[in-house]
């Protein structure tokens, strides 16, 4: 008998996913160039809260789908049940070939060029590092679900304290609220604000690819709305008490305002104890991406879409963790750190990526109406507003992202595209 992977995720380990995987390095670096668009402190923090609302409007409404249909895998298994197989494929293929790996090698990279602050390494030694912190990991993930997800609870409780430090601080501080205007305000400027605001609420969605190893999947939604719910009133008040701190044209010409902020309060050591916040945001982050994204590639192999099926589809015997494809996404992620391809690889497939996330938002309405008996317990509320909004803001995202990057935005659907005759092959050898 084939053996399965165990529901052994918990409620609160699946939260730390969803805000661990939010909150990144972007809330220490964002800020100035939200700022920057939005022309006054108080229509960025306006920026910050509306771009949660959006992400909150598309959580809600990925959520029931979620409900409806909770299975490992995430949106590559809502895509192919709702729109049909080519569909699914497609995100599948993009997330397991590049999409993944390229985002995992990209945050290794990202630790050891903040661990150089502590530790002055050579270019070659940070890619070592990088490569060992991921071989740690993979390690941790293959042994035990569980471990992965201990990490995650840690490092998430450890990001948070750098952030917490500066709005406790920050707030409390003597000085008064600088809302000077550092430009004039205006529609555009403070769409490109949002626009800032919504690559730093990226990566709740994975959390979703682990929805068949929960120990109680109905909570699945709950969770998503309370960690994006957390993580919009901590980016708010994060701002707030930089604006209490920093005068508004320091935080909007700082390429490091999180740090700027944390010397004002702390002194020297501010910057150290910045860094090193950064540094467990990423870890944290790296983790989460590395034990969420094993899981697409687990879900197509056991339905036989992918070549070497059988061994990605595996579970490992002893240890019950989706070890091969942990592994090869691990391997895809160091031919990308020594390539020095991975930030290349991740821009050129945003605008894919968002395709497919928009088309998992609408999805609501296609599966309400073609699929009824694909009903969860869970109904994304103020329907059909709340989808709505979430569409709309996909759909921006979408415009802005192939109007400022149309060739990475074609190459990207080139890509995409080579997974089609794929896919027919595929198809016809599980038939055959």
């Amino acid at each position: 008998m084939k053996k399965q992977m165990e529901k052994n995720v918990t409620t609160l380990e699946a939260l730390a996913i969803v805000v661990g995987m939010i909150i990144g390095s972007g809330i220490f670096l964002k800020p100035s160039v939200v700022l920057s668009s939005a022309g006054s402190p108080l229509m960025a923090i306006l920026a910050w809260v509306a771009g949660g609302i959006i992400t909150l409007a598309s959580a809600l409404s990925i959520a029931e789908l979620a409900s409806a249909i909770p299975k490992t895998g995430g949106l590559y298994t809502y895509l192919e049940d709702i729109y049909g197989g080519l569909w699914g494929f497609l995100l599948g293929w993009v997330q397991t070939i590049i999409s993944y790996p390229a985002s995992i090698a990209a945050q290794t990279i990202a630790f050891a060029t903040y661990a150089n602050v502590f530790f002055p390494m050579s270019k070659m030694g940070q890619t070592i590092l990088a490569i060992a912190v991921l071989f740690f990991l993979l390690v941790m993930n293959v042994l035990s679900t569980k471990y992965g997800g201990l990490i995650q609870t840690l490092a998430t409780f450890g990001k948070l304290i750098p952030v917490v430090g500066i709005i406790v601080f920050g707030i409390t501080y003597a000085g008064p609220l600088n809302f000077e205007a550092v430009d004039a305000v205006t529609v555009t400027g403070f769409g490109a604000a949002i626009l800032g605001t919504l690559w730093a609420y990226d990566g709740w969605i994975s959390v979703t690819n682990m929805a068949g190893e929960l120990k109680n999947p109905k909570k699945l939604p709950q969770v998503i709305s309370f960690g994006i719910i957390f993580v919009i009133i901590v980016y708010a008040v994060f701002n707030l008490a930089m604006f209490k701190v920093l005068p508004s044209e320091v935080v909007a010409t700082s390429e490091t305002p999180g740090v700027e902020a944390a010397t004002v309060l702390f002194g020297n050591g501010g910057g150290a104890f910045i860094t090193a916040g950064i540094m467990i945001s990423v870890f944290g982050s790296l983790n989460g991406y590395l034990m969420t994204s094993a899981r697409v590639p687990l879900s197509m192999g056991e339905k036989r879409m992918l070549p070497c099926a059988k061994v990605f589809g595996a579970i490992h015997p002893k240890y019950g963790t989706p070890a091969n494809s942990l592994i090869m996404q691990s391997v895809l992620a160091v031919l990308y750190i020594m390539s020095g391809s991975f930030n290349k690889l991740t821009d050129i497939l945003v605008f894919v990526i968002w395709i497919f996330f928009t088309m998992g938002v609408f999805g609501v309405f296609v599966m309400r109406k073609k699929f009824p008996e694909l009903q969860g317990e869970y109904k994304v509320p103020f329907y059909p507003v709340t989808p709505i909004i979430g569409v709309v803001g996909s759909g921006y995202i979408l415009i802005s992202t192939v109007m400022s990057s149309p060739a990475n935005s074609i190459i990207g659907l080139a890509i995409t595209a080579v997974g089609i005759p794929v896919y027919y092959y595929l198809t016809k050898k599980n038939k055959a």
